[in-house]
């Protein structure tokens, strides 16, 4: 692959990466919530999930989707099934009393790499994006070191991207701010991602 192509292929991978959805949506909140390490770890296991999202695409993914509509119909219920429980879980936590579910978060982390990892497996903005945007770089002369070298390298930015505003939101005091109103965050996350998931299910329907 020519460095233009990996300079374009990066910059498509940044640009997925900011664009705002559930996953930025869930790092968000995990940093107000839980803290940084929560907000951290819920990049870093978004990260990984990306990467195996982009390796798979990259290995025949992409080719199935625009060829079997069977796999298209099971990703679609998967993210929507994802969105749905995020719903429920932010649902939850806005009806609950903010010390209680904040202290639930912090002795959690394995929660956020967990949600991190699986809303990059379901999460369709992904799908959509690696279709209209990561599958024109996949040629079918590319060799298995390539195909991981691209993996990586979208895992990489991914991972720091969520990292770094982790990172910045829980300096200072700006997590201590929004999580005086954790609560009216949680509910507007829940209302979020319902709508994600109604967006996602007329489109199957």
């Amino acid at each position: 692959m020519t460095p233009q192509l990996l300079a374009g292929l990066a910059i498509a991978f940044v640009l997925g990466a900011m664009s705002p959805g559930p996953s930025l949506a869930t790092v968000l909140r995990n940093s107000v919530s839980g803290g940084r390490q929560h907000g951290i770890l819920t990049g870093i296991g978004h990260g990984l999930g990306f990467g195996i999202y982009a390796f798979l695409a990259a290995t025949g993914m992409a080719a199935a989707i625009s060829t079997s509509d069977t796999t298209v119909e099971v990703l679609r219920w998967g993210g929507i099934a994802m969105l749905l429980f995020l719903t429920y879980t932010f649902g939850k936590q806005a009806l609950s009393s903010s010390v209680g579910h904040l202290d639930a978060h912090k002795s959690s982390n394995r929660a956020g790499f967990a949600q991190g990892f699986l809303i990059a497996i379901f999460n369709p903005k992904i799908l959509a994006w690696m279709l209209a945007i990561y599958a024109p770089f996949i040629k079918a002369d590319l060799g298995i070191f390539t195909l991981l070298g691209m993996a990586a390298m979208g895992m990489i930015i991914d991972a720091t991207w969520y990292v770094t505003v982790a990172t910045f939101l829980t300096s200072s005091n700006r997590a201590d701010k929004l999580r005086a109103v954790s609560n009216k965050l949680d509910a507007t996350m829940a209302a979020l991602m319902l709508t994600f998931a109604s967006l996602l299910l007329l489109d199957v329907l």
